[in-house]
């Protein structure tokens, strides 16, 4: 058994929810049903790691932050696991872990704030994505936003949406709201996030197929 799906977490900078987006899909997929990994590449913070010792979980994270990782990661994690779940360092910081965890994925999920600077952040991305693909002998990974810490009611995610839409990016159906449960959930267990946003986030990417 390979992995179905391996999903690295992705953006330019710090501070833009990849760590809590990374936790609760990873935990989403679990209450799925799939046996899944968490791979912390940030080596910096290491903060998928600490949330997963500080609140004890029972699905297993690795530290990985390596600019090899794409290699490496085969081999330690096995057949072990249907999915795996990378968190990453900002772009911006360790450009060469972040290119090779997106070489090892299947998809890579952006989560994205509906505001101007972070819109303006995304071709970085794309490019990074395009570079990692050319080398990967594999199928290129699937780009997909995730709208996050959005406000109810406010035009700006559907704004977004449609420009990010018409840029030819993908956007996830779902969006995260910018709730106190995920501002305050690091260090915590994650007992329900398959009834979350990040829960319809998970299920929407499991139904991205890969390219053929």
């Amino acid at each position: 058994m390979s992995p179905s799906i391996t999903i690295a977490v992705a953006n330019l900078k710090g501070g833009s929810t990849k760590t809590t987006t990374a936790a609760f899909v990873l935990h989403a997929l679990a209450q799925a049903g799939l046996s899944v990994l968490g791979v912390d590449a940030d080596g910096e913070n290491e903060s998928l790691l600490a949330w997963s010792e500080a609140g004890e979980w029972t699905v297993p994270v690795i530290g990985l932050p390596v600019s090899d990782l794409h290699r490496k990661l085969p081999g330690i994690a096995g057949d072990r696991y249907e999915a795996i779940v990378i968190d990453t360092p900002p772009m911006k910081e360790r450009l060469g872990v972040v290119a090779s965890a997106v070489r090892a994925a299947t998809h890579v999920l952006v989560p994205m704030a509906p505001t101007g600077m972070e819109y303006s952040r995304l071709p970085a991305i794309r490019e990074l994505v395009d570079e990692a693909s050319a080398l990967s002998a594999g199928d290129p990974p699937q780009l997909a936003v995730a709208l996050t810490r959005t406000v109810a009611n406010a035009a700006s995610t559907e704004v977004y949406r449609e420009l990010l839409t018409a840029d030819g990016v993908r956007v996830l159906n779902p969006t995260v709201g910018r709730l106190e449960r995920y501002a305050q959930a690091f260090g915590l267990p994650i007992d329900n996030a398959a009834v979350t946003a990040y829960g319809d986030i998970a299920a929407e990417l499991i139904s991205v197929p890969v390219a053929p």
